[in-house]
């Protein structure tokens, strides 16, 4: 009964991706089945036209955006993979759809598709520095107004650019630049563990 149930599942998927694939020919790259769930891959400039598509079809009526994901992979020419995870609650599914960005070229905004996108992409672009044109109100959502660089970023210092403290002789909150010293020491990479002599 169970693998009944499973194959229907996969019949219905394979029938909704050609359906999907045949309407939006040359918006698709690829087309992925995980563990019952659809991944598609689009270009940057596809990705709106995409997830107005699968929000406003009857076939699929992903309503709700749950989440945007993105994966910062230095050194890359595009560094950013942005994945937005779709709910069908009429179909009971979910869609990723994915794409991938670097680091001046901006997205198209889907705030006025799905209103949970305002803070999805404000938070974003905080810790990313990722850009979404179309934004009405695009800022910083979880670091300090005068924050300086996107705290995820892979490039971002582990330790920050500012120490922010609470001076009590001043009674107030002080920013001064971060100033790390650290010891010279001498590696063996043959056998880093045995100290040299």
């Amino acid at each position: 009964m169970l693998t009944n149930f499973i194959e229907k599942i996969l019949e219905i998927e394979t029938t909704f991706i050609s359906y999907i694939t045949h309407l939006l020919t040359g918006r698709i790259k690829k087309v992925r089945i995980m563990q019952q769930e659809i991944e598609l891959t689009t270009t940057k400039n596809n990705i709106y036209y995409l997830i107005y598509f699968l929000t406003m079809s009857p076939m699929s009526r992903y309503k709700q955006l749950s989440d945007i994901v993105v994966i910062d992979t230095l050194g890359k020419r595009y560094r950013f993979a942005i994945t937005y995870v779709l709910l069908s609650h009429q179909y009971k599914s979910r869609i990723l759809v994915s794409t991938k960005t670097d680091e001046v070229t901006s997205l198209i905004s889907v705030t006025n598709i799905h209103n949970s996108a305002n803070w999805l992409e404000r938070e974003v672009w905080d810790l990313f520095g990722i850009y979404f044109s179309k934004h009405n109100d695009l800022r910083r959502i979880l670091t300090d107004y005068g924050f300086n660089g996107h705290p995820l970023r892979k490039d971002f210092p582990l330790s920050g650019f500012t120490e922010i403290y609470y001076d009590d002789s001043q009674k107030r909150i002080l920013y001064e630049p971060v100033e790390l010293t650290q010891e010279y020491r001498v590696f063996s990479l043959k056998s880093p563990w045995k100290s040299i002599k």
